[in-house]
């Protein structure tokens, strides 16, 4: 037989239009037979980007030590590029990074169910994931005794792989096991991120015997309040959601809590009963009736309450300009920034802000405005000041500010500024305000 050829890259953009208009014509056996197909045809892809993840990060890395890069600066950006060519975030480029070096250096034997379609993108993370504290040659153990044989892991779901992973992490190395959970164990920690209808997850990362001793606890004492009587009509969820905010707080209500929060809204919608979503900094858009009780239930509190006003362009609702002699970002002016840009700048990263830097270095003369600064998370921050990465502001009056970042590759993205609120902009003072609940 012969040489089986690659595909050449615009074969692939013909073939990806080409499965745009795919159907089963109303033929549900044919339908499934579809379905089998394009997933394994999703995992080929994976593996494929593996390979060629890895290739990209070898091949950049080589150059840099070709032209006598310090050590250090030989990877960085990398997993940036990768993410920015993967529409996702800098944190997943990580992971994706991390992913196609350990499959192609490490578990061969997983890669190569990848690339026939006998293994999900998920499954092979799951065994990555797994087997991220052993060495080399122990890792490659687990891949050959998992791997090796398709029939190994047919039919075994997802906790079940991953059983047969940590059984075998503990049996060649128990100690780099306890190890990685020490270092699990320090790594704890309280996270939240918006969810569906103007609510929120709060997510804690901790040891096991105090997650499950957490949540018994709840339930039992939400149980109790059920048998006696004293739910307040309550589900059991409700409740112990309830008593886990009561004694994380010290009260019942969240307007008693001393706490910090930027609420961006229109002064219609403050005033005058406009329906116009507000801005929850951090969490994104929230309905006009809720935007209007929090600030409602702020002032009407013992807490300290500011109202500031921030104004911008009538047509575009792009913020008005603030000018800086100042080498570094006033706080006046970090904090129009994070009104502005209210996520990290960097495309498809929801990371929040936590630096606020020139976009045309003060090298380059970039002056320090609201014009030539970001809103940029850690990592994205510190990438951008790699070889080779380039970024600008685009001007373009009366719109909202827009960042063009450039890779090393050449290749280049774009990413605007969200507008304020629609009806923020419907007259000469229009008015985003800012409720900041302090401690009193």
């Amino acid at each position: 037989m012969g040489e089986v050829m690659a595909p050449d890259l615009a074969e692939l953009r013909a073939f990806t239009a080409r499965l745009r208009v795919v159907s089963a014509g109303g033929d549900a056996g044919l339908g499934i037979e579809w379905l089998d197909a394009i997933e394994a045809l999703k995992s080929v892809g994976c593996a494929a980007q593996a390979v060629i993840t890895d290739d990209v990060a070898t091949s950049i890395r080589k150059d840099r030590e070709a032209r006598r890069l310090p050590r250090s600066e030989w990877g960085r950006g990398i997993a940036s590029q990768i993410a920015l060519a993967r529409r996702e975030s800098p944190n997943r480029g990580g992971r994706h990074l991390g992913f196609a070096q350990a499959l192609v250096h490490e578990m061969p034997h997983t890669l190569a169910l990848l690339q026939t379609g006998r293994l999900n993108e998920w499954r092979a993370t799951l065994l990555v994931r797994e087997t991220a504290c052993l060495s080399a040659a122990d890792r490659a153990i687990v891949d050959r005794r998992l791997c090796s044989d398709p029939a190994t892991l047919d039919g075994v779901g997802d906790r079940g792989l991953i059983a047969r992973a940590k059984a075998l992490a503990v049996e060649l190395d128990a100690a780099s096991v306890m190890r990685r959970h020490r270092k699990a164990v320090s790594e704890r920690r309280v996270t939240t991120r918006p969810a569906p209808d103007s609510m929120a997850f709060l997510s804690v990362l901790m040891p096991v015997e105090q997650a499950v001793c957490l949540q018994d606890t709840l339930g039992r004492d939400a149980d109790s309040l059920i048998a006696t009587g004293n739910s307040g009509g309550r589900t059991r969820n409700q409740l112990m959601v309830d008593l886990l905010f009561e004694r994380g707080t010290g009260v019942s209500v969240a307007s008693g809590v001393p706490m910090a929060v930027n609420l961006v809204l229109s002064d219609e919608t403050l005033l005058a009963g406009g329906h116009e979503a507000a801005q929850l900094q951090g969490f994104g858009p929230v309905p006009a009736g809720i935007a209007r009780r929090l600030v409602a239930d702020a002032v009407g509190s013992d807490t300290e309450t500011s109202l500031q006003r921030v104004y911008s362009c009538p047509q575009s609702g792009a913020l008005t300009a603030m000018e800086s002699q100042s080498r570094t970002f006033p706080k006046s002016l970090r904090k129009l920034i994070d009104v502005r840009d209210q996520t990290c700048r960097t495309p498809w990263c929801d990371a929040p802000i936590r630096h606020h830097d020139h976009i045309r270095s003060r090298r380059k003369r970039g002056s320090t405005s609201v014009h030539n600064g970001s809103g940029l998370c850690e990592a994205c921050n510190y990438a951008k000041e790699g070889d080779g990465w380039t970024a600008r502001p685009v001007s373009r009056p009366g719109r909202t500010h827009l960042l063009d970042v450039g890779t090393p590759t050449g290749h280049h993205y774009r990413s605007a500024a969200p507008p304020l609120p629609a009806a923020a902009r419907q007259s000469e003072v229009e008015a985003a305000l800012i409720a900041q609940l302090r401690a009193s």
